[in-house]
């Protein structure tokens, strides 16, 4: 095992791998910018080393400022955490040819699925469904209404190279098509640095579902559930839930064996997770995510497998240890994600946390690294807290999230707790009635 892990990351995913490397008596790097050096991560760390100013690109994705912190201090390993370089290829062959452990998947794998054409080719031989689409990057109008004829009207525009709605347009026929596609590649090469834009067929209502996966590289490779994230404003993740309301368990078997059986194809290391559109019986390859997820916690909840602790045995080149029959689904969790927002216009809400109190009791967890006089800053992801809720029911976890989210007081700032608070009251929510286009139409009533 590891004696020294450099962090590179920040926030509450930075605090959650130093508890589980103290857990394994591993020490310790938080690398910081300066808009970071009183977080809590940083606090709790053995090691610190300010890394640049407070923007991403001088800091938290400063590929030499983060090796030149594993030198200087004497690091084993280096955990990319999620955002950031975790999904950054280049950054883990960098971290591999300067003689550290990468703790996560192969270069290789990054860079097969980074690719959205290329990795949607891969699914497909991996025997994955994948969403009917163009065969691959669009070189112009007439080839991009060729595809779509093909395919059906509505159609999606994608950005080849990226995700969280960015380079995404719906066109309904060849004129919008038309006038779409360049908006789309331009937001594409703004977001990503790659103006590639890709088709895919339009499903009106689908849930979004996805496989959460450990593969040891030595082929054992199990799935720990799978989850519903099909509460999406804008395309982001709001709230996430396992097990899936929407399946049942010949489809949840389907899925889950499908996804095992893919990776164990491609010789997976390290966590991961494939991401499914999934409507009236069918499920879709969407993406995988070769990174811990921010909704992982959910799934460690009814699984009772430590993810972090896994992703490091893994990477320390101990095989899994365990497979599918020794893994127990229990009851049901949920995780909200509470963002500093304001909860009527999502508008960002940073400053200072002027009174800060985590509800508690049996069944409830809180990632976060919120404390009372914590300066949250402008510079990142709105992301600050991610409630987790387990009981043995859906039911009853719903109760118990009504209590926990009631119990839940951060001041100073604005949250986007009352908003959570109104969708558990919602009873289409209640029942599980959703799809990835709810929250978008719950929004508008409100309004």
């Amino acid at each position: 095992m590891f004696e020294k892990v450099l962090i590179a990351n920040r926030g509450e995913i930075a605090l959650r791998i130093n508890r589980a490397c103290h857990d394994l008596g591993i020490k310790t790097v938080a690398v910081h910018s300066t808009a970071d050096a009183r977080a809590m991560n940083v606090r709790l760390a053995d090691e610190t080393v300010c890394i640049g100013p407070p923007p991403p690109r001088a800091s938290y994705l400063n590929i030499p400022a983060i090796l030149s912190a594993a030198a200087i201090t004497g690091a084993d390993a280096i955990h990319p955490g999620l955002g950031f370089l975790s999904e950054n290829a280049e950054f883990a062959r960098a971290v591999e040819e300067h003689g550290f452990v990468f703790i996560g998947p192969s270069p290789e794998h990054i860079r097969v699925m980074g690719d959205k054409v290329r990795a949607k080719a891969e699914a497909v031989r991996l025997g994955i469904p994948v969403v009917p689409g163009s065969p691959g990057a669009l070189r112009d109008v007439a080839s991009a209404q060729a595809a779509a004829h093909e395919i059906g009207y509505p159609v999606l525009l994608k950005a080849s190279a990226g995700g969280g709605g960015r380079g995404m347009k719906l066109a309904h026929n060849d004129a919008e098509l038309a006038q779409l596609l360049p908006l789309a590649q331009s937001e594409a090469m703004a977001g990503f640095g790659d103006d590639s834009v890709y088709l895919e067929r339009y499903l009106a209502r689908p849930r979004h579902i996805e496989v959460q996966l450990l593969g040891d590289g030595q082929g054992t490779v199990v799935h720990l559930g799978e989850r519903d994230c099909s509460l999406q404003r804008s395309h982001q993740k709001i709230l996430e839930e396992t097990r899936s309301p929407a399946l049942d368990d010949a489809i949840r078997e389907r899925l889950t064996s499908t996804a095992v059986g893919a990776m164990e194809k491609f010789g997976y290391r390290s966590a991961g997770t494939i991401e499914f559109l999934y409507q009236d019986g069918e499920f879709f390859f969407i993406e995988m995510n070769t990174r811990l997820q921010v909704e992982h916690p959910i799934s460690e909840m009814i699984s009772g497998v430590d993810m972090v602790r896994e992703q490091l045995r893994i990477a320390a080149g101990e095989p899994l240890g365990f497979g599918q029959r020794d893994i127990a689904f229990n009851g049901h969790a949920i995780e909200c994600r509470i963002n500093a927002e304001r909860p009527d216009d999502f508008r960002p809400s940073p400053g200072r946390i002027s009174e800060y109190h985590a509800p508690g009791g049996l069944g409830v967890r809180v990632d976060s690294a919120l404390y009372q006089g914590y300066e949250v800053p402008p510079y990142y992801d709105s992301l600050i807290s991610k409630l987790i809720v387990y009981d043995t029911t859906r039911e009853r976890c719903l109760s118990r999230l009504r209590r926990a989210l009631a119990e839940y007081v951060i001041t100073g700032i604005e949250t986007t707790i009352p908003l959570h608070q109104r969708i558990v009251e919602n009873a289409d929510f209640q029942a599980g009635k959703y799809d990835i286009h709810w929250l978008e139409r719950f929004l508008a009533q409100r309004g």
